[in-house]
């Protein structure tokens, strides 16, 4: 039997003091007032997270990938097949892919876990596939995704992958995707959040034509009409037009700021999955850093709802976690500025 996922309780703030304590610090530095700008707002925001000033660098940084398969690719939403899915499962767990070769020169580690892909992986370790909810999702414009047990399965272990991350020494998690037809269902679930029409959120996502993108944005609008009022609740959210794999992360987004860990998004995706997150347990998005902006339309409306701005630009849309990755080193020198940087008080 699934361990029930945790009560939709508010998540406490980060603190005040730690924050007010680290903007103090950094005003009598041996510089300009205010001279490394959002830099040192950053380095406040990463004191409140571990309640102390100065913080402690970020020597532990995770990330985790969600894999999983959507019936809604199976309508001609990608530019890629959906084999594509396994073929990414074995590069990540492999470390062969965009985000492992990233991951290893910003010293961060990455996990993938198989939620529900269309097939199974009996020859990767046991570990991969340990909270694996289902194969794919049902087609969000004829069908709910997933049932509403399923999502609390979902929601369940994305929170105890959370803990145990935790657990092992984790100071900043970063939720990463993986599985086709995946900005079809973040298009659907921030319109949902954010109550605005598909032609709003929907973007190109691995790259398609103009026929497609028109296609794809009728699909989304068709699941929106189907689901109705029912996504008002995150959960039925989830079960109408979510996935295994964006259940999870929701779930792991939720712990890991439940638990004092703040984390940092990818793309689109993973801002989704941060609206629901909020929605789920309130208080969420005070834990939370936009890495970097997506190229998909939907990312700016949902940051602007969380009241985020992204820490780094590349035009990127590959997913993994790999936009996050390139922010961590922003995080890390806005921690080393405020704790390597004299006071002017000791140089006078």
């Amino acid at each position: 039997m699934p361990v029930p996922a945790p009560a939709r309780t508010p998540v406490q703030a980060p603190s005040n003091a730690a924050y007010a304590a680290a903007r103090q610090l950094s005003d009598g530095q041996a510089k300009p007032l205010g001279a490394l700008g959002d830099l040192e707002t950053l380095a406040a925001w990463v004191a409140s997270c571990q309640g102390t000033c100065p913080p402690r660098q970020l020597d532990d940084v995770r990330v985790v990938v969600f894999a999983g398969d959507h019936g809604v690719a199976q309508d001609g939403v990608s530019a890629y097949p959906v084999e594509i899915t396994p073929a990414m499962v074995y590069g990540i767990a492999g470390g062969h892919a965009g985000v492992s070769a990233l991951a290893a020169v910003n010293d961060v580690r990455v996990s993938i876990y198989d939620l529900g892909v269309a097939v199974d992986f009996p020859d990767l370790p046991a570990e991969v596939s340990r909270f694996k909810v289902r194969r794919s999702s049902g087609p969000i414009q004829l069908s709910d995704a997933l049932t509403t047990a399923e999502v609390e399965a979902a929601l369940s272990a994305g929170d105890t992958i959370a803990s145990e991350q935790i657990a092992d020494g984790a100071q900043l998690v970063i939720a990463g995707d993986l599985g086709i037809g995946n900005t079809t269902v973040a298009a659907a679930l921030i319109a949902a959040s954010l109550g605005v029409p598909a032609a709003a959120v929907t973007g190109r996502g691995t790259g398609i034509d103009d026929g497609t993108l028109v296609h794809k944005t009728a699909l989304i609008e068709a699941a929106l009409a189907r689901a109705g009022e029912r996504v008002s609740d995150p959960v039925q959210r989830l079960a109408a037009l979510g996935a295994a794999d964006f259940a999870a992360a929701v779930g792991f987004i939720a712990g890991a700021a439940r638990r004092g860990v703040p984390v940092l998004l990818d793309g689109v995706i993973a801002v989704a999955e941060a609206l629901v997150a909020e929605d789920y347990a309130p208080g969420t998005k005070a834990w939370l850093q936009a890495g970097h902006r997506s190229t998909e339309p939907g990312q700016a409306l949902a940051l602007d709802r969380l009241g985020l701005t992204p820490l780094v630009d590349f035009s990127m849309r590959l997913g993994e976690g790999s936009g996050a990755v390139l922010a961590v080193p922003m995080l890390r020198s806005a921690i080393a500025a405020l704790t390597g940087i004299a006071q002017l008080s000791d140089l006078t």
